[in-house]
């Protein structure tokens, strides 16, 4: 054999026990990402589907994803908002093609089966057969029961006007899932006010899903790789700030304050930091504080393994990770404000979004930095990443110079996946 040769291991191997070091096979390997989309997307966890504001009024529904799956985010005629798989229980078809709507009910456009917004079976065309010559041709079964034949119906949860679902039924309740560090955090932005829409953004990242989970616990590359959060100090290493996880360690929110510290030498020697760069529109630093932000001026929350949460200064939105192969996903962003916002914080709100999405100042960089990840785990696949910023151990801090949360997520990865 060629001593050269590149010897490709059968199986994910760790270094350690620890999680600070992560395989590169963790982000390419095919049955493996199979494996986290039933054991963290279609059983015991919940999953973001979409926001109350998103179907207003009975008949609205919204088509989105968990994991890889089609569903449904619907509110029917009573006003009960509904999750239901889409997928026709006759032949299986994905039977609704629109993203937004409103419909009485829903109907696959192949044998024209009928079921209520509940997602009960109400109709099926030439069930008793027809007349034909004096006598009844074909039809469904004497012991056909309709009832038996409804679309699947996933568990609900909703909280502050956010809604998740799961298809598992025996799924804990939401409030356990989160913890109530994490609870607290989320009920800050959904404190019960009325929200919002204010529009979206969409892109689809060629990296493996769990790296955009990573980003958003790394507070290590905001200050470095961001030149507008350094140059303008909506995010440094020097700012006032927190990480916190779940007693599971695989949600977090990263809390920080907006710096008045000045120009301090370990932001001025980055070379993020662009001293001369200025503004041609100063209102995209028109930043008002809140009543219900209580100190930090910014909380990235993350929900494993489905949803960000964002609050940047007056930007407020949810960022919904939807994996596609075991290289790719979808995110798609769901900007809001509030009813009770006057319009000059809705524009301002809308000017400060401009910083995230797709082509924002801040998160292009995001998207840019996971795809060229990727290619490296692609190319070099019997390696690992090193995230050992802070020390090996996970833990709570009341600093950013740390990758905790990321070797948090993967203590957690390792005790799902049995790896």
């Amino acid at each position: 054999m060629d001593s050269n040769a590149t010897v490709f291991p059968q199986a994910i191997q760790w270094e350690n026990d620890g999680s600070s070091r992560i395989p590169f096979l963790a982000y390419t390997e095919a049955d493996q990402h199979r494996r986290e989309l039933e054991r963290f997307f279609y059983r015991k966890h919940w999953c973001y589907v979409g926001l109350e504001a998103e179907i207003p009024n009975n008949g609205d529904f919204k088509r989105t994803v968990i994991g890889e799956r089609s569903v449904i985010l619907v509110r029917d005629n009573d006003g009960q908002i509904n999750v239901v798989e889409n997928v026709c229980a006759h032949r299986g078809m994905q039977f609704c093609r629109e993203r937004h709507g409103n419909r009485k009910d829903f109907t696959c456009p192949y044998h024209q089966w009928n079921y209520s917004l509940q997602g009960d079976l109400q109709g099926v065309p030439f069930r008793r057969g027809v007349k034909q010559d004096g006598k009844v041709n074909g039809g469904m079964p004497a012991d056909f029961k309709p009832a038996e034949h409804g679309l699947n119906k996933l568990r609900v949860a909703s909280r502050g006007g956010v809604v998740f679902a799961c298809f598992d039924p025996d799924v804990e309740p939401f409030e356990d899932f989160l913890g109530p560090e994490i609870l607290g955090w989320f009920d800050r932005l959904f404190n019960g006010r009325k929200l919002k829409i204010l529009g979206y953004n969409r892109q689809r990242i060629p990296g493996n899903w769990k790296l955009m989970q990573e980003n958003i616990k790394d507070p290590y590359h905001p200050g470095l790789l961001h030149t507008w959060f350094v140059t303008f100090g909506l995010w440094r290493a020097d700012n006032k700030s927190q990480l916190k996880m779940d007693a599971h360690h695989r949600h977090a929110a990263m809390i920080s304050t907006r710096g008045a510290s000045g120009k301090a030498d370990e932001v001025t020697q980055v070379s993020s930091f662009k001293e001369s760069m200025q503004l041609h529109d100063p209102r995209f630093l028109d930043i008002v504080p809140e009543a219900w932000w209580k100190g930090p001026s910014a909380v990235m929350t993350t929900i494993f393994p489905s949803v960000i949460l964002q609050q940047q200064v007056n930007s407020v939105s949810t960022r919904h990770i939807q994996p596609s192969g075991v290289g790719s996903f979808d995110f798609v962003w769901t900007h809001f404000g509030f009813e009770d916002d006057d319009d000059e914080m809705t524009q301002r709100r809308l000017r400060q979004a401009n910083l995230f999405g797709p082509a924002g100042f801040v998160s292009a960089d995001d998207g840019e930095v996971i795809e060229l990840s990727q290619k490296g785990f692609e190319q070099k696949p019997f390696h690992r990443t090193l995230a050992e910023l802070g020390g090996r151990e996970v833990g709570d801090t009341d600093h950013m110079v740390t990758e905790t949360l990321i070797r948090g997520m993967y203590r957690y990865w390792r005790e799902v996946m049995e790896a």
